[in-house]
């Protein structure tokens, strides 16, 4: 290489600029240390060391599920009042507060197509002046299950088989079938809502049940729904299959480059307000996460609107190693005896524990902005944060304050009985499949019946006999009308050996159905 050539490669550059993990100038981020041009590598460059062990343990473990995703920062303003209903600094009036959210898909993995048929995770973090609340919910009302104890096996079904490392229909329609109280969001995910056009254009919600408690101490439950003000739009399944092979990252690019060209996506946040004692004679058990409430019932509330309006500087440090967690409340914002979060309570942030590191929480995308006083939580792996000298142990008689709280908690509930290992005891109209049939019969129209038939039967294809047999059972319980047209499509569709394409047009759902 001539010397002009050099001074080419290293124009518009600072060959002094880098430095090694020390601190020290790095003598060059182009050539290892060599006994000669041409000869052996030597050991103690230490740089050329640092720079391949760093590498070698650059990837974090990705999340088990909502591994492959994307998010932004923005702001949450409030535009309502609902000061009569909870306390918490976040929900009063005029109050702004600076957020993240993150985007996901379910089952994929990192690798996976942002637009292949599935749930979409829906996380927010509120950086509040009392601490950090994060509500990590999905792009639907409800779940797959009710019970944490399933979860685990639910996540395994929608990954890959032992032997050949392979997803496989049978597995997923095996656990499906075996649990009834799926069938609500499997509607869901075989309808328009599995196959959103993009983050920008879906609802959030927080799907949960949770508590609110006011200034007074009246509480009250409560869930969070987040529409989305550029209008809920779908792709059909042959414009997602098309755009997974043509551009794999397509909801991250979406987001992405919408903010930046100053396009900034908004939400509006509304809840639903239940009074404490009504849950107790309700006609669904309000904890179910495979239920709903009727708007009828409970009728919106407009809180105020979300903008997403910064993009991150790196997608590692801010989105990747981001730390949500239902267990991050605030005063005024509690759970409710929804078995699926109180799991999600403990097991969201062992996760993050695992997979970043103990302790994670000192990490800027994970730090709160209001200066409480420290927990007593202390050393751990890659422990920055701390209190000097002082007491590490409570009570103590060196000045360092300690809670001691003793009484009824503000967002706690009342609870009698054995312990026992059993499904919750049903109310008046608690079942697995009427809330499905109605979201089929009365939200569906005609043409999403249509498609949801041809994904259905299409998502049944190779599935075993005897698992098939209990897919044929498990629709016709959802709406004997909506089964028997999926049967006859999966009959048609073997005899046949093929299926037709979906039309290559995107989705906008009516106003009724973007609104559930």
């Amino acid at each position: 290489m001539s010397n002009d050539d050099k001074d080419l490669i290293h124009e518009g550059t600072d060959p002094s600029g880098s430095a090694t993990l020390g601190g020290a100038p790095a003598e060059s981020d182009r050539n290892s240390l060599s006994l000669s041009p041409n000869g052996p590598l030597l050991l103690h460059d230490v740089h050329l060391v640092e720079t391949l062990a760093h590498f070698n343990r650059a990837n974090v473990p990705e999340r088990q599920p909502h591994a492959k995703g994307s998010g932004a920062f923005g702001e949450f303003e409030v535009t309502g009042d609902v000061s009569a209903y909870t306390k918490a600094a976040v929900f009063q009036p005029g109050t702004k507060t600076r957020m993240l959210s993150r985007f996901s898909t379910v089952a994929g993995e990192q690798g996976s197509a942002d637009t292949w048929r599935d749930v979409r995770g829906f996380s927010l973090r509120f950086y509040t002046s009392e601490g950090n609340f994060d509500l990590v919910g999905n792009n639907t009302p409800v779940f797959f299950i009710r019970d944490p104890m399933k979860f685990p096996h639910f996540i395994r079904s929608q990954k890959r088989l032992p032997d050949s490392g392979l997803r496989d229909a049978t597995m997923q329609w095996d656990f499906w079938t075996h649990t009834p109280e799926s069938a609500h969001q499997v509607t869901y995910l075989m309808g328009n809502r599995g196959l959103p056009r993009s983050w920008r254009y879906m609802n959030g919600y927080g799907s949960h049940t949770y508590m609110w408690v006011n200034e007074a101490g009246e509480r009250f439950w409560v869930k969070y729904h987040f529409h989305t003000n550029q209008g809920v739009e779908n792709l059909t399944a042959d414009e997602a299959e098309r755009l997974a092979g043509a551009d794999g990252e397509y909801h991250r690019r979406d987001l992405f480059d919408a903010i930046g060209r100053g396009e900034h996506p908004t939400w509006e946040l509304s809840v639903q307000v239940m009074p404490y004692e009504d849950a107790k004679h309700y006609r669904y058990n309000p904890f179910d996460l495979t239920k709903v409430w009727p708007h009828s019932d409970y009728p919106l509330i407009k809180v105020g609107t979300m903008t997403l309006n910064e993009n991150p500087t790196n997608f590692f440090a801010q989105i990747e190693q981001a730390a949500f967690a239902p267990s991050n409340t605030v005063p005024g914002i509690g759970f409710s005896p929804d078995k699926m979060l109180l799991g999600r309570v403990f097991a969201y942030a062992d996760a993050h524990r695992a997979r970043i590191g103990t302790n994670f929480h000192q990490l800027p995308v994970n730090q709160p902005v209001n200066n409480e006083p420290a927990p007593y939580i202390v050393n751990g792996n890659m422990a920055y944060q701390h209190t000097g000298d002082a007491p590490v142990y409570a009570p103590n008689s060196f000045g360092r304050p300690y809670a001691d709280q003793e009484g009824p908690v503000a967002e706690g509930w009342e609870a009698d009985g054995e312990m026992v290992r059993q499904a919750y005891i049903l109310h008046a109209e608690d079942d697995d499949w009427s809330q499905a049939g109605t979201l089929v019969r009365d939200v569906f129209d005609d043409a999403t019946r249509d498609r949801f038939v041809d994904t259905v039967s299409g998502a049944l294809a190779g599935v075993h006999p005897e698992v098939l047999e209990r897919a044929f059972q498990y629709w016709h319980n959802v709406d004997e009308q909506i089964g028997a047209r999926i049967k006859d499509a999966v009959q048609a569709k073997a005899a046949a050996g093929d299926a037709d394409p979906a039309p290559d047009t995107i989705l906008r759902e009516s106003t009724t159905n973007a609104r559930t």
